[in-house]
């Protein structure tokens, strides 16, 4: 497996039934081997039909398909871009008929959903605040005031850019709701009201946070306030809306400062389930189930005794129970929730494993589960879990391609970490008589996060393993799956219990597989990860042979004023930086004397969250210490790199790294 194979798997996602149950459609990425280009189409599967595949239905030639979605009467709804901009367009499957187009709007399309009674449609997209309608001629040019290309942001405004791009003041993300009538949408209204913020949240919000209610009349949304406050909160509120009314939308969860989402309202109308946070100002705090009694307004915490973090929620088809998910142990595994009483249930298959990452989870008629299943050794896939637990799989997309690699192994790491605490971690390797392998050992960012049984389009751990290397990752404290204890124990100690771990957790590694030559080590790490790299250049000296550094954090006090987002930032390391009780314990910028460990410095010129400035001080560090080193830099890319070529050329830069120091 190379890294060009990696870039062009084909990558499924956003499976949806009919009704009935019997149709399914999901969406899949083809990557063109040459260029790199990619595209989306739908494809669909007769769950009736024996041994069914899938079949392309909607898969336009340079263009994109997304998000399908049925409403009551089976016809399909989704996203393309096939008349310039992404709009909503519609087929009926059983005419056979070409698709037409739903909307037409002057706003592009982000995402919708259609009412229960398929008479509305619920959009949303990026508008101008003063707009009515989806899209309009903004007057108020938002940061642009003169003749120049200066942007003036003023006093109060907010975030000035976030993740990847510099805001437009006035422009925010917004829902609207259109009538439908005859496949057309028409009479369009805003739903935000009032109201000043994105909805969905940015920049990863999407449609799990909104949602019709039973009656089509109510809309209940997710939004976060743009205010002065916006750096520093991690607040949103969810509200509802009444479609045929005056009023202006309700916050149902006002007396929450911290972040409430992921709205999922009873098929019967009666409850509305939702995830809330505790604790202002964190946005890694445990997502609690919450129920909402939708007459009196009485909520309840229905997972407070359960110490994991709720990711995603859908009602059974009977209303008493709900299925959500949550990271556990190097899993994403999916639980039910009686309502009546709390109780969480893991489920399982009688049939197969069921391990791994489990995804757009979506309840089918007669108890069955429709959902996406990924592993660390294999990608994306979609699967239905019967009542009884049977499981089918109904996508094998990479199948043909997956059997011409060689096998990888995978094995669960678990040994004593700092404080004697219980630590887990993953060792990956390929299946070769080689006496020993060097070892690759990757270190995951966030820090609130888990380096599971997952697959990856950019950090591969597969991928390096089928370059013959072993591969160790640990899941240090900090990191996620493992009660929210675990996950707060890092604060305010970045560079203190995560460092232990890391070091107990190679050493147990070795003992568990002499595979592993751990005196042929390298170390690799990304945002955390990256500045756990800067961390262990000053504090673990003797350690690796070489380091990959990717948009790590070298000057913490640099990062404090630098980083978008300032409740992160602020909340891992005690407030801003003039209050922090000891504000330079952590900083790697105060070891870089100590530095003499060979480093790839890896950074991106649209990288907001650690400025790309962050890794040339890295650069410049290792340049002036004398340190052999080599700085790639993306001048298209953000925090992540995602696009095909440039995926290509980190990874061949990242082995060529790495075999240099390696390989003998």
């Amino acid at each position: 497996m190379t890294e060009v194979d990696l870039a062009t798997l084909k990558r499924v996602g956003a499976p949806t039934a009919s009704p009935d149950g019997r149709w399914v459609v999901f969406q899949m990425t083809d990557t063109e081997a040459e260029t790199y280009k990619r595209s989306t189409g739908l494809w669909l599967i007769d769950r009736n039909a024996k041994d069914a595949k899938p079949v392309a239905i909607a898969d336009t030639p340079g263009k994109n398909e997304t998000a399908p979605a049925f409403d009551k009467d089976g016809n399909l709804f989704f996203l393309s871009n096939a008349s310039g901009g992404s709009q909503v367009w519609r087929v009926d499957l059983k005419a056979n008929a070409p698709a037409t187009q739903v909307t037409s709007a002057k706003a592009e399309v982000s995402g919708f959903k259609i009412s229960p009674d398929s008479s509305k449609l619920l959009v949303w997209g990026d508008v101008p605040r003063e707009c009515t309608s989806f899209g309009c001629d903004a007057k108020d040019k938002g940061a642009l005031t003169g003749p120049g290309s200066g942007r003036l942001y003023k006093d109060g405004v907010g975030l000035v850019r976030h993740w990847d791009a510099w805001e437009t003041p006035g422009t925010y993300s917004r829902p609207f709701v259109f009538n439908l009538q005859d496949g057309k949408a028409t009479a369009d209204r805003p739903v935000d009201a009032g109201l000043t913020g994105d909805s969905p949240s940015k920049p990863f919000g999407d449609g799990s946070e909104l949602a019709w209610g039973a009656d089509s009349r109510t809309v209940y949304f997710t939004l976060r306030k743009a205010d002065k406050d916006e750096p520093t909160s991690t607040n949103l509120d969810i509200y509802s809306w009444l479609v045929d009314s005056r009023m202006m939308p309700t916050n149902l969860t006002q007396e929450n400062q911290a972040t409430d989402t992921l709205p999922a309202p009873s098929a019967d109308g009666k409850w509305l389930a939702y995830a809330a946070m505790a604790r202002p100002g964190y946005e890694a705090d445990r997502q609690v189930l919450m129920l909402r009694n939708l007459e009196s307004g009485e909520t309840k915490k229905l997972t407070d005794a359960w110490d994991r973090s709720v990711g995603s929620i859908a009602w059974t088809d009977d209303g008493k129970s709900l299925y959500v998910t949550a990271q556990d142990t190097l899993e994403h595994p999916v639980f039910r929730v009686d309502v009546a009483t709390g109780k969480v249930e893991k489920l399982k298959a009688s049939n197969e494993a069921f391990d791994g990452n489990i995804g757009n989870v979506t309840p089918l008629a007669g108890g069955a589960l429709l959902y996406t299943r990924d592993t660390a050794l294999a990608p994306t896939d979609v699967y239905v879990r019967d009542a009884k637990g049977k499981v089918k799989q109904l996508t094998a997309v990479n199948a043909a391609k997956l059997a011409e690699f060689d096998a990888v192994e995978l094995d669960r790491l678990q040994f004593a970490g700092a404080n004697g605490d219980k630590v887990w971690g993953m060792i990956l390797k390929p299946v070769s008589p080689v006496q020993k392998l060097p070892v690759a050992f990757i270190v995951h960012g966030g820090p609130q996060s888990s380096f599971g049984n997952s697959w990856s389009t950019r950090w591969n751990p597969r991928l390096f393993a089928q370059q013959g290397y072993g591969v160790v990752t640990v899941d240090f404290h900090g990191s996620t799956g493992y009660g929210q204890a675990f996950t707060d124990a890092i604060n305010k100690d970045w560079g203190g219990k995560p460092l232990e771990d890391l070091k107990l957790g190679l050493v147990a590694a070795g003992k568990q597989d002499a595979q592993l030559d751990l005196n042929n080590a390298c170390a690799l790490g990304a945002s955390y990860g990256g500045y756990m790299m800067n961390w262990i250049a000053g504090q673990w000296t003797d350690g690796f042979k070489c380091l990959v550094q990717h948009d790590g954090v070298f000057d913490l006090r640099a990062m404090a004023f630098e980083t978008e987002e300032l409740w992160f930032d602020e909340w891992e390391h005690g407030g801003p930086w003039w209050e922090r009780t000891d504000p330079e314990k952590w900083n790697p910028v105060n070891h870089v004397a100590k530095w003499k460990t060979p480093m790839l410095v890896i950074t991106s010129e649209k990288d907001f969250r650690i400025p790309y400035s962050q890794g040339l001080a890295s650069f410049t560090a290792l340049q002036r210490r004398g340190v052999e080193s080599q700085l790639l830099v993306f001048p298209d890319e953000n925090h992540w790199v995602l696009k095909g070529a440039n995926s290509v050329q980190w990874h061949q830069t990242v082995f060529n790294w790495l075999g240099s120091h390696l390989k003998k």
